[in-house]
């Protein structure tokens, strides 16, 4: 691909695209917040799943293989698609 295909594809230059990014990750934080989950939460979530590979084997990566599939059967098409509806608009 060309350098401006990429720099349409995925919407605009690195630095606005970090921007984006930034603003949108502080809004997340802020709802998580509102919902009652912090950092140290997730924290040990994560340590929670790190131990369960750990103790469980291969049957925990399975599992957390497929909660990533089915995450990224929603994420990845609608994620395209709003790119490809950009794209189509004539939008960067």
């Amino acid at each position: 691909m060309r350098p401006d295909t990429l720099h349409r594809f995925f919407g605009g230059s690195p630095a606005h695209v970090i921007l984006r990014l930034i603003v949108i990750s502080f809004v997340v934080g802020i709802i998580l917040s509102a919902i009652d989950l912090d950092l140290m939460g997730l924290v040990y979530w994560i340590e929670d799943v790190v131990r369960g590979i750990w103790n469980m084997g291969f049957d925990a990566v399975r599992r957390l293989g497929g909660y990533f599939l089915m995450g990224a059967v929603i994420v990845v098409p609608l994620w395209v698609i709003g790119r490809l509806l950009k794209i189509g608009r004539g939008e960067p």
